[in-house]
């Protein structure tokens, strides 16, 4: 895979599999915008960029902002005259029991995972269908296809997002544009590391290879959709998931 002379948006890249990705992707060549709430991580994996030879810009920004998003757009452009790879990776959680779950709750999740993703990508598709060659890749999750007790507000924005890519990709497929989206299933993040010992070995049962994923896992797939290579993959769901969708 070689992303030689591609441009890169990768949104929530200050850490864990938005960080792997922007690593990834300049890996194989790309040049990477950078995008996150979080200066001081952003900043560091710009460095960590740099350090390999390859440009990085850095855009903080919310992309629940349509004025936010509109201006990474924007600066992304001015800077390099293109945008050929966005990967719709920021994303949190609010987990509570649906009897427990506050309106805000709801509101900020479907907001920051789903909403971003359609700003995101309208804003880059002006470009991508104007140089008739593009690749989106959007986060969704396994939660969003077998569900999960207590992320009700989660796996509805994964859904969405999975309805999204299907949606897209027919739209925008005679424009060269492909999108996709990847489903990772349980990922060893700072997320993850956060829960408790038992709970996360209960959690391991449950995957038919018998442990966590890591960001790289996810930041393979990502490289391939982007690459020349998956040119005539969209519309597709890829699941990262050791195998767990499939029990």
């Amino acid at each position: 895979m070689d992303l030689s002379n591609r441009v890169a948006i990768v949104t929530g890249s200050g850490q864990g599999i938005g960080r792997a990705i922007a690593l990834k992707l300049a890996e194989v060549g790309a040049t990477i915008v950078l995008n996150d709430i979080n200066e001081a991580s952003v900043n560091s994996v710009a460095e960590e960029i740099r350090a390999m030879n390859r440009k990085s810009l850095v855009v903080m920004g919310d992309i629940s902002s349509s004025s936010d998003v509109e201006r990474l757009v924007e600066t992304a452009m001015t800077t390099y005259g293109k945008i050929d790879i966005l990967v719709n990776n920021a994303g949190i959680t609010r987990d509570q029991l649906l009897l427990r779950m506050s309106e805000d709750d709801w509101d900020r999740v479907i907001t920051i995972n789903l909403k971003s993703v359609f700003l995101c990508t309208r804003a880059v598709l002006r470009h991508m269908t104007r140089q008739r060659w593009g690749r989106i890749i959007n986060m969704a999750s396994i939660i969003g296809i077998v569900g999960n007790a207590g992320q009700a507000n989660y796996a509805s924005a994964k859904a969405g997002i999975i309805g999204f890519t299907r949606s897209v990709a027919k739209e925008v497929a005679s424009r060269g544009v492909t999108v996709n989206a990847i489903a990772p299933g349980f990922i060893d993040t700072p997320m993850t590391q956060q829960l408790k010992e038992g709970y996360r070995q209960e959690l391991q049962k449950r995957i038919p290879v018998g442990y966590f994923g890591t960001p790289r896992d996810v930041a393979e797939a990502v490289a391939f959709l982007a690459s020349e290579e998956a040119k005539y993959i969209t519309g597709h769901v890829l699941n990262v998931d050791g195998g767990m969708a499939g029990v």
